[in-house]
């Protein structure tokens, strides 16, 4: 089970009475590049505040590199990007150079000045999501999809073995979408890094993608992105509602 990331065991959760996620098994190996699919209210955030310890799981049981949930320490191997276009305050007085450098808060220490070193690693970071020219811009002035690259520059900032991305193309205008994910697909397949996306277009991102999990209370479909593919529409209409379907 070395190179399992995430083992998910018969997971239920509900709230008070509504059961939103019921009898989940789901495992991601090492270096998977993943998209979880379904439409809305259908357990998906729910599944990833569980495995980011923001929700105490009910029934079942969740793994992390190994390690059982509750007694997972390393949440430096993990990055998250949320839904940021929706929320973000774009007149926040920062650099992007400053934003990146904020994902390191913790190892450098609150109030203290980052070091050689800890610079060099937001160098780098943005130079695999291709913002490096823009250290320098105040994170404001940016597009959407600059956002969301510098956003994942600061989870990359710690060199996390996983990243999670809830609806990162969210308010990202659809001709830099398809850029997006190629830079995600560089951090899979060049860095190493394995990838949990949710998303509501599984087709944008589909040659990208090594597996596809259909989400909608239960886990309703699990394999590699060929088995996807195979998937009849009426099969997809059952599974996922009124996300976008193959053509």
């Amino acid at each position: 089970m070395k190179d399992i990331i995430i083992n998910i065991k018969d997971v239920s959760y509900r709230y008070e009475k509504n059961l939103v996620l019921e009898k989940i098994n789901l495992t991601i190996p090492k270096g998977a590049f993943l998209a979880i699919v379904g439409p809305n209210g259908s357990g998906k955030s729910t599944l990833l505040k569980l495995l980011l310890g923001l929700l105490k799981v009910q029934t079942g049981s969740i793994e992390l590199f190994g390690k059982q949930l509750q007694n997972f320490k390393e949440w430096d191997k993990i990055g998250y990007v949320s839904q940021k276009a929706n929320s973000f305050n774009s007149g926040f007085p920062a650099t992007v150079f400053e934003v990146v450098l904020s994902g390191l808060t913790k190892k450098i220490g609150l109030f203290r000045f980052a070091k050689k070193q800890h610079r060099e690693k937001v160098w780098n970071a943005l130079e695999s999501v291709g913002m490096l020219d823009f250290a320098n811009r105040n994170i404001g002035e940016l597009s959407g999809g600059q956002q969301q690259r510098v956003f994942i520059a600061r989870a990359l900032v710690s060199d996390p073995e996983l990243i999670i991305l809830d609806e990162p193309t969210v308010g990202v205008d659809a001709a830099n979408v398809k850029q997006f994910y190629k830079m995600l697909e560089h951090l899979n397949q060049n860095l190493g890094i394995t990838l949990m996306l949710v998303t509501h277009d599984v087709e944008a991102v589909s040659e990208k993608i090594t597996h596809v999990a259909c989400l909608n209370k239960y886990l309703h479909f699990h394999g590699n992105s060929h088995e996807y593919q195979q998937l009849s529409d009426v099969e997809l209409s059952c599974f996922h509602g009124n996300v976008t379907t193959k053509n």
